[in-house]
């Protein structure tokens, strides 16, 4: 599973920039890992959508507990890795047949939250169950959402290439050669929505996300992080001048 998308539509994360630019390797262009791509598997299928992205995916030692799917619809397009658990409640939650499959749901289930603004994007995936990663992406609002389970059941990874497109895959070792150390993991449980500008952890959207650069000998740029809730816990005298054990408040941040 592959997409490559320019910088006209997705902004590259910083610190994936300053990984690439720290250490001189190997890129290429976004074109060539297409080519790449195209090349290692003889059953792909490559598709160009618009002057700015393009998605290619394959069946070629595909994992029966990890299928792919690709669907088309209303001009989004989405490629999915993985299944969901719940498919069968989500088909009637949307009221759609029982040969719906997860492409075709995650599809209507961006549409619907699309269409219902201001609903918040992370609703499109909170209610999904099972072992995933997707990408989708909507030409007619050039809209790009990226999604993987918390649980990192199917592997999900990004970089830069060369010419400056950013690339998610399901196989890290297709971006080694064509993003250089401008290359990380997908954090687990995130999603990235240019239609609200980045990164955020959909279980708990306001946590913040940090990158921490790598080491130079790693072949990582950068490790994204989900930052965990705060507990502080805030002491209140009942007067001026004694403080006891019962008088708090809890704040969680």
């Amino acid at each position: 599973m592959l997409g490559v998308f320019s910088s006209s539509i997705v902004s590259p994360p910083d610190e994936l920039v300053a990984a690439g630019c720290r250490t001189p390797s190997p890129k290429t262009t976004a074109d060539a890992l297409v080519g790449r791509f195209s090349a290692a598997h003889a059953a792909s299928v490559c598709v160009q959508v618009g002057d700015h992205a393009q998605l290619a995916y394959t069946h070629q030692n595909e994992s029966l507990l990890k299928p792919r799917t690709f669907a088309v619809k209303d001009e989004i397009f989405c490629l999915f890795e993985g299944t969901l658990d719940n498919l069968g409640s989500l088909r009637q939650q949307y009221g759609l047949a029982k040969s719906t499959n997860e492409a075709i749901l995650v599809i209507e289930a961006y549409k619907a939250l699309r269409d219902r603004a201001p609903y918040p994007p992370n609703h499109v995936v909170a209610h999904l169950s099972g072992n995933f990663a997707f990408i989708v992406f909507d030409k007619s609002t050039l809209t790009l959402f990226v999604s993987s389970d918390q649980y990192g059941k199917v592997p999900l990874y990004w970089g830069i290439t060369a010419d400056g497109y950013v690339a998610f895959a399901d196989d890290a070792e297709l971006l080694k050669g064509s993003c250089g150390k401008s290359l990380a993991s997908f954090p687990l449980g995130c999603f990235y929505s240019t239609s609200v500008g980045g990164l955020r952890c959909y279980k708990n959207p306001k946590n913040k996300i940090t990158a921490v650069p790598a080491k130079e000998e790693e072949i990582w740029g950068a490790t994204f992080k989900v930052e965990s809730s705060q507990c502080v816990v805030i002491f209140f005298p009942d007067s001026p001048k004694k403080l006891m054990d019962h008088d708090m408040v809890i704040y969680v941040g």
